[in-house]
């Protein structure tokens, strides 16, 4: 009875918006912060080592070099700190974990790039962005038809706002 109540509550914590990503892909994480009385969003770009977990408790270690040194951090995924995560670059590698990568120093660290994942990535942040700029072009003519602007500028501003992307 317990663990069927726990599921339910953990389940309804869950984020929607994880997008998939695997051990060896390079992502780039946007953690919330707070800076005195702000709350601020930094990021830490790096590539997955590890995944553990599973459910509410699935946790990734993400690992960079600063100024030559290596720097891991551990992420809750479905933390309410955790603001979102992009894929920067998917990795082809055949382990679960990538501690090995600890020990190698310079060009040993390079994960090689998954080509057919990354092509798929691409296509879905293109179509993605396409959404978005159109969704900010009806935005914007919707503005200039309540500002009274002419047709003929509200398409023009809108065809230059979807060329900039």
């Amino acid at each position: 009875m317990q663990r069927k109540l726990l599921q339910v509550v953990e389940t309804g914590l869950l984020k929607a918006d994880v997008p998939a990503f695997q051990v060896g892909d390079t992502i780039i994480v946007h953690q919330k912060l707070l800076d005195g009385a702000k709350e601020r969003v930094q990021t830490f770009e790096g590539d997955v080592i590890a995944r553990n977990g599973s459910g509410i408790r699935e946790m990734i270690t993400v690992r960079r070099l600063v100024q030559g040194e290596g720097v891991e951090r551990i992420f809750l995924i479905h933390s309410p700190r955790v603001a979102k995560i992009d894929v920067k670059k998917a990795g082809l590698v055949r382990r679960a974990k990538l501690y090995y990568i600890r020990d190698r120093v310079g060009k040993a660290i390079k994960i090689k790039g998954d080509v057919k994942r990354q092509l798929a990535l691409d296509s879905a942040a293109a179509s993605a962005s396409k959404v978005a700029a159109a969704a900010k072009a009806a935005a914007a003519k919707e503005q200039t038809a309540t500002t009274g602007e002419s047709k003929r500028a509200a398409k023009r501003k809108a065809k230059t706002e979807t060329t900039k992307k």
